[in-house]
């Protein structure tokens, strides 16, 4: 099920800052995602706790029997007035805990980490919010500044938050039971039933006739065989557990922000405009990508004209890179297919995100207005759900005499979700987050390699690696690709994942279901190269993170 108001809401704050010498109370928009009048309201130098008001907006927030959407909300700080920045830690954790409060009809969940913290609506509803007055505290003490430091006219913070979707807690199938493919999960040699996941427990995975959990290796190098026998440890996330998703796929507004916090040396390894390992090799627009960034200027920010369009280019280490920089997660492929298809529901064969086994693809030419795009453009055919088979886009950006954007890529995020859809009609998955099959391949986590097998869920920091060349890379030692010869210089190859959903050149319809893992462990690095895109491999990859519910 989903919210009945599919209104595309938006997923990114380009950071609002506020220092003690002046306070920028401003507004921070993305798309519908806002924060307005943030501000620093008071400073208790005995508990090191500096205290923030803010007031969050966004469409189409909902809270009904299946699920919840939420915000997750992180602060960083700057000592030296912007140059560089750091992650800021709360001051305590639990549900609305002391120096945290929400205004009637929304929460605040702090993690045991502090890394940052949820606001969710605590009744049933369904529309746009506008929650005033949120209070939120830093712990300066715990990042180890003094009092001086933090009240310094130089140190100013700024404040992300990102759309999220809370996937609860229940049992679900992996495999949707159809006999003809050879790479779904199944219970058995001869049992094309799904896998069952009942718990959080450990997975035996087996040679069984039937009535087990049996893998069908898509044969990727490096993958395990079909029937081979494996475990499944009791601390990958296999979906069982409540956590939360990124409702929408990581988009180059969300990235651009991300990069602009970073080092200089940071900012070179995870250039995605640069020709290094199958970037885009340009400032201009290629592939409906518009990022751009001068390498040669140290003082350079970092820009997009479309900050709602899923970000191309991108590969498996610079999406961990931002997973811990905001103190989130990647996502497992068995994860996937629970956001997907929901909680105990028996799956239909074939079928897509949206829960049927058909697809209502869009067509050249029907994006609108036909002019440029400003975030807000909708496709004439109100059922379409699906950017499939490398369509070249004629209207909006690449309308004839317009910037020459019109190219094969992916549309904007959200793009399907209109007031008057539903969840086939918006593409949507059971819980409401979007364009799971389709627009871009999701990259995740594998079961089928004991490097993704070893990953124990644990969340970012907020924190990057700063060793010389290794610059700018997650740190988290159980996430797939952490360095295997020194730890130190985080997570350097693509080893142990993989992707799911398919891209907007997919012209084979299978890749969009929900349960076909085709390129589930099938990463570039096993593939004897690690690149941002290669036509060799042959998918555009973006993804969306997690985080487990505290």
């Amino acid at each position: 099920m989903m919210p009945i108001d599919m209104r595309p809401a938006l997923r990114f704050v380009l950071g609002t800052m506020t220092s003690l010498a002046l306070i920028f109370p401003g507004t921070a928009l993305a798309n519908h995602l806002q924060i307005d009048n943030y501000e620093v309201t008071a400073i208790d130098e005995a508990s090191n706790m500096m205290t923030f008001t803010g007031d969050f907006m966004w469409e189409n927030s909902w809270r009904n029997v299946n699920s919840n959407d939420a915000v997750w909300v992180f602060v960083k700080y700057s000592l030296d007035g912007g140059a560089t920045w750091n992650h800021a830690s709360m001051t305590s954790s639990g549900l609305n805990p002391i120096g945290f409060a929400a205004p009637a009809g929304f929460q605040i969940v702090v993690p045991n980490d502090e890394r940052g913290f949820f606001l969710e609506p605590t009744s049933f509803s369904s529309g746009d919010v506008n929650v005033q007055g949120v209070r939120f505290s830093w712990d300066y003490a715990q990042d180890g500044l003094s009092d001086e430091q933090a009240m310094a006219a130089n140190t100013i913070t700024k404040v992300f938050g990102i759309e999220m979707v809370k996937i609860p807690e229940g049992a679900f199938y992996a495999g949707d039971g159809n006999s003809s493919s050879a790479h779904r999960f199944k219970q058995g040699l001869g049992d094309n039933d799904p896998w069952y996941i009942e718990s959080s427990a450990a997975i035996n995975v087996a040679n069984a006739g039937s009535d087990g959990y049996y893998y069908q290796s898509a044969g990727a190098s490096g993958e395990s065989a079909t029937g081979s026998s494996f475990l499944i440890p009791t601390s990958f996330p296999k979906g069982y557990s409540a956590y939360y998703v990124m409702k929408y796929e990581l988009t180059e507004g969300q990235w651009v922000s991300f990069f602009n916090t970073l080092s200089y040396a940071q900012k070179m390894n995870r250039d995605i405009t640069a020709a290094s390992r199958g970037g885009k090799n340009a400032d201009t627009i290629v592939n409906r990508n518009t990022v751009s960034w001068d390498s040669g200027n140290p003082r350079a920010q970092a820009s997009t004209s479309r900050p709602d369009r899923p970000v191309t280019y991108i590969s498996w280490p610079d999406l961990l890179a931002y997973a811990d920089w905001a103190g989130l997660r990647p996502v497992t492929e068995l994860e996937y297919e629970k956001a997907a298809r929901g909680v105990d529901v028996l799956p239909t064969a074939d079928e897509y995100a949206w829960g049927k086994s058909t697809y209502n693809d869009a067509q050249a030419g029907e994006i609108y207005p036909n002019a440029d795009e400003t975030g807000q453009e909708q496709i004439f055919d109100g059922a379409a759900n699906l950017n499939r088979n490398a369509l070249s886009w004629s209207s909006g950006d690449g309308r004839p005499g317009g910037p020459a954007d019109g190219q094969k890529g992916p549309l904007r995020v959200g793009i399907f979700a209109e007031d008057s859809t539903n969840r086939v009609t918006s593409g949507a998955g059971f819980y409401g987050t979007m364009e799971l099959s389709g627009n871009l391949a999701e990259m995740v986590v594998s079961v089928g390699r004991t490097e993704g097998r070893n990953f124990l869920g644990s969340h970012g920091d907020g924190i990057l690696s700063s060793a010389t060349g290794y610059a700018g890379n997650a740190t988290n030692i159980d996430w797939p690709g952490i360095d295997p010869v020194d730890p130190n210089r985080g997570v350097t190859s693509t080893v142990g994942s993989g992707t799911r959903g398919g891209d907007f050149q997919s012209a084979d319809v299978r890749l969009f279901q929900i349960s076909t893992r085709t390129n589930a462990t099938r990463d570039p690095d096993s593939e004897g190269y690690y690149q941002r895109f290669d036509p060799a491999f042959g998918v555009f990859q973006g993804g969306r993170l997690a985080r487990t519910a505290p």
